[in-house]
């Protein structure tokens, strides 16, 4: 009974509102150290942040340390790669950042410990996962933009090389003049410089630009929201599972809309049922 309370406890402090904004200020603060230390700070700010870098860390241990005890079931804890993540990154900076062999990883590490804001955040979780899972379906989208810029690098080497051949020389150096044109990197002086020889060579420079400045980017954005509005319906019904499974473990589940009309149908069956066998009665 005394473990079940204790972890209880822990439950809600992992549940405070509090407590994850004090986790999220404490990152941070770690990313602002990490800054902080690429420049040449005055010698008494060395002490300060050696002090903050062994707070932060401390810290971050007994976070997840509080994490870890508010699991119901512990083997279930590292199932979640979010807690693999951010158990790594704790141990690893627990590695003194001194004059040792392994000061560079540690330096790296802490530098990463950034990052531990997306397990900490939900809506910043379904972002990186909506990005990798719509990674198959981009794949198709940059093999498209590929063939389009492989095109376009054909036909501006052959047209446009005798005008500057640094720019269109061969076909790998107009892809990276085309990629130059798509970010709009002064891409109106090589246009202008072209036009001076093909006056209609603009068609050239703003076609490429609508196919991939402004289509492809549109398809890009278009499957990433897609994916996101799939991931964000996934997660409220996982809460809305969650939270009904608490529920019941509590015992107070209210009567939901699917068992009310459930029971309408049991109960216009058996009115059914009787009314057939008061008519077999009376014709009996």
């Amino acid at each position: 009974m005394q473990a079940s309370e204790l972890q209880n406890k822990f439950e809600r402090i992992r549940a405070n509102k509090w407590f994850e904004a004090f986790v999220i200020s404490v990152i941070v603060i770690s990313a602002l150290l990490v800054g902080a230390k690429t420049y040449e700070l005055p010698s008494g700010m060395a002490s300060v942040t050696l002090f903050l870098d062994w707070f932060i860390s401390a810290f971050f241990l007994t976070e997840l340390t509080i994490r870890f005890l508010a699991e119901k079931q512990k083997r279930y804890f590292f199932k979640s790669f979010w807690n693999w993540f951010d158990t790594l990154i704790v141990v690893i900076s627990l590695i003194p950042a001194d004059d040792t062999e392994l000061a560079l990883i540690a330096r790296l590490v802490r530098v990463f410990r950034v990052l531990r804001m997306i397990s900490i955040i939900p809506e910043l979780r379904i972002l990186l996962v909506s990005l990798v899972k719509a990674l198959p379906q981009l794949a198709y989208v940059m093999l498209l933009m590929f063939i389009i810029f492989y095109i376009y690098a054909a036909v501006g080497s052959t047209l446009f090389e005798n005008i500057n051949p640094v720019l269109w020389g061969d076909i790998t150096i107009s892809m990276l003049t085309l990629f130059r044109i798509m970010t709009f990197e002064d891409w109106t002086d090589v246009m202008y410089e072209t036009q001076e020889v093909y006056s209609l060579s603009w068609i050239f420079y703003l076609t490429f630009i609508f196919f991939t400045a402004f289509a492809f980017l549109n398809m890009v954005i278009g499957i990433v929201v897609n994916v996101m509005e799939r991931e964000n319906e996934k997660a409220r019904a996982e809460k809305e599972a969650a939270l009904l499974e608490e529920q019941i473990a509590q015992g107070h589940v209210e009567p939901t809309l699917h068992d009310v009309m459930k029971e309408l149908r049991e109960l216009k069956a058996q009115v059914s049922a009787q009314a057939v066998k008061g008519e077999t009665n009376t014709s009996d």
